[in-house]
């Protein structure tokens, strides 16, 4: 199946087709930076970073950029009540960020352009539009003329009355149309600027996303993401500014993935879904999430949901993820243990499948092992359905482990069937890590966060403890052990090579 995605712009899926063949351009809106990230700022560069591990597999040559709005008025704003320099708070707070993202495994991002290192590029492109007689000037304010752009509200299908100014309130006098949104701004004397052919200002925010991408990618690229909250109106306002300069396609493709939501009371009492912002309160810093739950798990959870639909973050969807995810790491330690290969590192080789088979259940797994394979790429083509391909692991994981039961690899097992489960393991962490996941065992402090190491140990001794009252044939305590770690959702499971716990 040829790689299809839904299109903001067409409202359809399309066949994806880039502008250079073999090449794939994407940019993709960061975060501003004036106060420490939530979870909904890791929701978009987790899905766009696994998309570009999946085409690159795909063979494609990929560019993904982020940007770091760190001039705003927020910003300025927030600097002022912390009685620091922007440039401080801005630095020190996408020192934050960088960090959640390497322990998230975002690591394919190319680059992390800044609108302060691009001053230059946004003032030219607001002098290409004055030209164009598109941008004009009232008391050093420059604005943008809608009345240039005939088909804006193309993307959003919102007129240009929806218009917002954004946070910084202007009078608006002297705007040719009440609608027309700030490209370059006065700066107060107490206020961080810059100079420019209309005095000393800073950019809008709008414009730094046109000449930033266009910088890194080329007036027109492939790819523009970001969260469905931006669609209007600075999406909407980047078609309209970089096309007018342009006169060409700005992107090609908009892929658009959806809003955080987080459980919380409403004035009844009752609970409900309500999505997750900062002026409601009721935000998840990022740093203090990666303190509850290992980020193997965070990536995880974003990925078992279809990008475009809301990311509904519960400690109730995060357990459930966690025991998902559970079962299929179990799967892959199972099979390390019993063959004593190392699954995670060394690709699947389906043609030693087909060597080793000798019965009706060895085909079935080779069968199995190779129709999931399919699937599983033919879900990811489908508009990138993390969601529907991540579902395909979990159903071969408990084909294999139906293979090994059936083949006791635990009591014995022939050689044969032993290399046919190492070849399937090897397989589901192949497909999990195109997307970045499933890249090495998962230790139990990594999973149990803060504490864990400790958890780990006192685990050890309990399964000691155990087994020597099930060699004194105390079986009444050896059982209370068990049902009582059992009531704290610890689970033991018994093995021909040992007892191993797991955290249900």
């Amino acid at each position: 199946m040829s790689l299809r995605i839904y299109n903001t712009l067409t409202r359809q899926k399309e066949v994806f087709e880039p502008v250079a063949p073999g090449k794939v351009g994407i940019y993709l809106c960061g975060p501003t930076v004036y106060m420490p990230a939530h979870i909904g700022h890791a929701v978009g560069p987790i899905i766009f970073d696994a998309f570009k591990k999946y085409l690159t597999y795909k063979g494609y040559k990929v560019k993904l950029i982020i940007n770091i709005t760190d001039v705003d008025d927020k910003i300025i704003l927030e600097s002022q009540r912390q009685g620091i320099p922007m440039e401080q708070l801005a630095r020190q707070q996408a020192k934050e960020y960088f960090e959640a993202m390497d322990k998230l495994s975002v690591n394919s991002i190319d680059e992390y352009p800044r609108a302060t290192e691009h001053i230059e590029q946004i003032i030219e492109l607001i002098q290409r539009l004055g030209e164009n007689d598109a941008a004009y000037e009232v008391d050093g304010d420059v604005y943008f003329d809608l009345s240039k752009c005939k088909d804006y509200g193309k993307l959003s299908q919102r007129r240009s009355e929806d218009q917002l100014e954004g946070s910084r309130q202007l009078t608006g006098e002297g705007k040719r149309n009440s609608a027309d949104f700030a490209l370059w701004k006065k700066s107060n004397d107490d206020e961080v600027g810059w100079d420019s052919p209309w005095g000393r200002g800073r950019p809008g925010w709008h414009i730094e996303c046109s000449a930033m991408s266009m910088k890194m990618l080329g007036e027109t690229f492939d790819i523009h993401g970001g969260g469905m909250d931006l669609i209007f109106p600075h999406h909407e306002n980047e078609i309209a500014q970089s096309e007018t300069t342009t006169g060409k396609t700005f992107a090609k493709y908009w892929m658009h993935n959806g809003l955080t939501r987080v459980k919380t009371k409403d004035s009844s009492g009752e609970w409900k879904m309500e999505k997750m912002s900062k002026s409601l309160g009721n935000v998840r810093l990022l740093k203090d999430v990666l303190t509850e739950y290992p980020p193997a798990l965070i990536r995880f959870f974003i990925l078992s949901t279809h990008y475009r639909r809301p990311v509904d973050f519960t400690d109730d969807t995060l357990q459930a993820t966690y025991k998902g995810m559970m079962n299929i790491y179990r799967l892959l330690d199972r099979v390390a243990r019993i063959t004593g290969e190392d699954v995670y590192t060394v690709p699947s080789n389906l043609g030693n499948m087909e060597n080793h088979t000798q019965s009706d259940i060895d085909r079935q797994l080779k069968e199995a092992v190779s129709q999931s394979q399919l699937r599983y790429l033919d879900g990811l083509d489908d508009d990138f359905n993390t969601a529907g391909a991540l579902s395909i692991l979990f159903e071969l994981c408990n084909t294999i482990n139906r293979y090994i039961d059936e083949s006791k690899l635990e009591q014995r097992g022939a050689a044969h069937a032993k290399q046919l489960a190492l070849e399937a393991a090897r397989m589901v962490a192949g497909l999990g890590q195109i997307l970045g996941l499933l890249e090495g065992p998962l230790e139990k402090a990594s999973v149990e966060g803060t504490g864990g190491e400790l958890i780990a140990q006192l685990m050890e001794i309990f399964i000691e403890l155990r087994a020597e009252a099930r060699k004194d044939k105390n079986f009444a305590l050896a059982d209370a052990i068990r049902d009582k770690l059992k009531s704290r959702n610890i689970t033991l499971e018994d093995r021909p090579d040992g007892t191993v716990w797991q955290v249900e």
